[in-house]
């Protein structure tokens, strides 16, 4: 005898409607505070409110009240191809010919005929039919009554047709009865008879178990939910994927530790990871998985899955192929998942497409992303209207996204509403936002209020913010308490932070640590210090002798390290590391490069920058503008630029000016400068009064 199985559309057991016995077919994402302004709705969900976005994925997949979102159009029924096929032939020919025959009593046309009617709708018209082939002992229309009668509201009686199909083989019934059986709190039974199921081969079987034992924490969830993927189940393809993913990011932390805690790596506090999805792609050891999470959300994903075409975007996006991720964001924000618009909007502001990025910003927006609201908050408070971004801003707190509070407070500061500020962070803190107890603790510290601002700096801290563990060093080291500081710049500079890695390797350079602080002064250097990468060169210089003249005829040597270091220093305004650059580079024989750097310095205001540059331009026979230069330097109280004013006075016959600079390089100083400016004064007195 052939059954056939097919959906009913309406009830959450309308993948379970069978009419034919026959082979199954299953169905085929010098230091400040450091106070970080940059907004905190910068791509996507803070680590503060990541989870609530996956609590929700995690509720719309439960097995209990599978959604359209999770339903597959084919079921896992029987044999549903073939009965289609039949029905759609000849439609209403196909139709009388089998009513024709169950009224003559034919059990599989009843079977046939009550499945059609069932799946049109018509209880009343199906009930008698599927009740004649169930007498008979037709195995798919006891499971289809089951279906009837649930729709009905009689669940119990459904239970108990349903029971009797699965004893004879039905996995459709075995699916149904087991998924009754949860809903009741019966889990042992539920498990049993879905076990049942899936072990026939079922991929709604297979599904619901793996959901049952995913609920339980059970390893044996990934088994099945691949048996339900790999016959087309799409939720199970997405599940599966986020299973896979979170198995490897977990492996990453065992193997790594946490992420983001590379010393050399500078954190931007203020702003959130660049990536749609809660948890993005995870490179680790276990990448293999995470390339399988990627095959996974890329089938869920054709097959309509909008969370996965997110979650696929999300990767695609991670590893810079942007044309194909925007592909798949478009196709799930047009489904209507509102933190793929987002997304999409991020990634058309990257590309220059600001009006586009607002389009997709609002239409997520306006679905309750509260990303989506900061962002467009952040696109008119940069246009300078103000009030339309506190309005988004307000928006997205009251979608739940506490960045909204935070922004708000950054916009209430900007315009020196200080009461406000306080406020806002206030309400960001408590709910538990780190960077606005970062910010809070500021503007108190900022107010007189160091007792105020430390417990906030604290939470923040423990909370991961590492500006606040930089600030709390700095609070600490002003009250002298160096050791106590210097622990919390280590903890801010091994998570990259740039000034509390200046801050250690200092410290350590004090303490005559010169390996640990040679590493913590790279770090901080490659992190873009100015100071330090002038203070390792200065280390690297210390290291090596003095380089001798350059003998007539020979080229110019290399650069060495310590040098490079002090240009790249140099190149960021660092008027010290200029001087140095220079004197380098005249030692060398390079004396344009030497004026380049003198003059550098000379016009930022260093004094031994204009010295030096005098000295040059002296050399050279432009000892008028040397003097210009040397005058600067002396009124910045450069004692050797005041005694070469004095020479230069004196070979003029200038002898009252001379005395005049004499008497300025002996206050100024050092020792021997100001000797020497003695013997000169006098000797100019004597030829005064001579």
């Amino acid at each position: 005898m052939a059954d056939v199985v097919f959906a009913a559309a309406a009830a959450q057991y309308k993948d379970t409607i069978e009419s034919t016995e026959t082979a199954r077919t299953a169905q085929t994402f010098g230091h400040s505070l450091t106070f970080d302004h940059a907004q905190a709705f910068d791509h996507a969900q803070t680590p503060e409110n990541a989870q609530t976005s996956e609590n929700a994925e995690n509720a719309e997949s439960a097995a209990t009240a599978e959604t359209a979102e999770t339903i597959e159009t084919a079921d896992g029924v029987e044999n549903a191809v073939r009965a289609e096929a039949e029905a759609s032939a000849d439609g209403a020919e196909t139709e009388a010919r089998h009513r024709r025959a169950a009224d003559a009593g034919d059990t599989a046309s009843m079977s046939v005929l009550g499945a059609l009617l069932l799946r049109r709708g018509d209880l009343a018209g199906a009930e008698p039919y599927l009740r004649g082939a169930t007498a008979d002992g037709d195995r798919a229309a006891a499971n289809n009554l089951g279906v009837l009668l649930h729709q009905r509201g009689y669940p119990d009686e459904a239970a108990g047709w349903w029971r009797t199909a699965a004893v004879a083989g039905s996995a459709a019934a075995a699916h149904a009865l087991g998924r009754h059986f949860r809903e009741r709190g019966d889990e042992p039974a539920a498990e049993y008879w879905l076990r049942q199921s899936a072990e026939q081969g079922h991929a709604l079987g297979a599904y619901a178990l793996a959901d049952l034992l995913e609920h339980r924490s059970d390893v044996g969830a990934e088994r099945w939910l691949r048996a339900a993927a790999e016959q087309g189940h799409r939720e199970a393809a997405y599940r599966l994927a986020r299973l896979l993913e979170r198995n490897a990011a977990d492996a990453a932390h065992e193997v790594f530790g946490r992420p983001g805690l590379s010393p050399c790596t500078r954190r931007s506090v203020g702003s959130s990871r660049r990536t749609a999805a809660p948890d993005g792609p995870v490179a680790g050891p276990d990448h293999a998985r995470g390339g399988e999470a990627e095959q996974w959300y890329r089938q869920a994903a054709a097959r309509g899955h909008r969370r996965a075409a997110l979650h696929l975007g999300a990767i695609l996006e991670q590893r810079g192929e942007l044309k194909e991720a925007g592909r798949w964001y478009l196709i799930s924000a047009k489904a209507g998942e509102a933190r793929a618009a987002c997304a999409l909007g991020f990634l058309l502001r990257d590309a220059g497409d600001r009006e586009s990025a607002a389009v997709w910003w609002l239409r997520a927006a306006q679905d309750g992303d509260g990303n989506a609201a900061n962002a467009l908050g952040a696109l008119h408070a940069a246009r300078g209207e103000q009030q339309t971004a506190e309005r988004w801003y307000r928006a997205a707190m009251d979608a739940g996204d506490v960045n909204g509070a935070y922004n708000l407070g950054l916009l209430c500061a900007a315009q020196d509403r200080t009461a406000q500020a306080e406020q806002w962070y206030r309400r960001a803190a408590y709910a538990g936002h780190r960077e606005a107890a970062n910010a809070l603790a500021v503007l108190l510290l900022q107010a007189g209020d160091p007792a105020g601002a430390e417990p906030w700096f604290s939470k923040a801290a423990e909370a991961g913010s590492v500006d606040a563990a930089f600030n709390l060093g700095i609070l600490y080291a002003g009250r002298d308490e160096d050791r106590t500081a210097l622990l919390w710049y280590e903890r801010a500079a091994a998570a990259g932070h740039t000034e509390a890695a200046l801050q250690v390797g200092m410290a350590l350079l004090h303490h005559g640590e010169e390996q640990e602080a040679e590493r913590h002064l790279r770090c901080a250097a490659g992190g873009g210090s100015a100071e330090a990468a002038f203070r390792l060169a200065g280390l690297l210089d210390a290291r090596q002798p003095p380089p001798g003249p350059p003998a007539l005829g020979e080229p110019l040597p290399e650069k060495t390290e310590c040098e490079e270091w002090y240009e790249r220093a140099a190149e960021q305004g660092h008027r010290r590391a200029q001087v140095r650059v220079g004197m380098l580079a005249a030692s060398r024989g390079d004396v344009e490069s030497a004026g380049h750097w003198y003059r550098e310095a000379a016009e930022s205001g260093s004094r031994n920058g204009a010295f030096n540059l005098g000295l040059l331009l002296a050399r050279e026979g432009s000892e008028r503008e040397a003097a210009l230069w040397w005058t600067r330097a002396a009124a910045d109280g450069h004692g050797r630029a005041a005694l070469r004013l004095a020479l230069l006075a004196a070979r003029r016959g200038e002898l009252a000016e001379g005395q005049r600079w004499c008497a300025r390089a002996v206050e100024l100083g050092p020792a021997e400068v100001a000797e020497r400016a003695a013997r000169l004064r006098e000797a100019l007195h004597q030829e005064l009064t001579a």
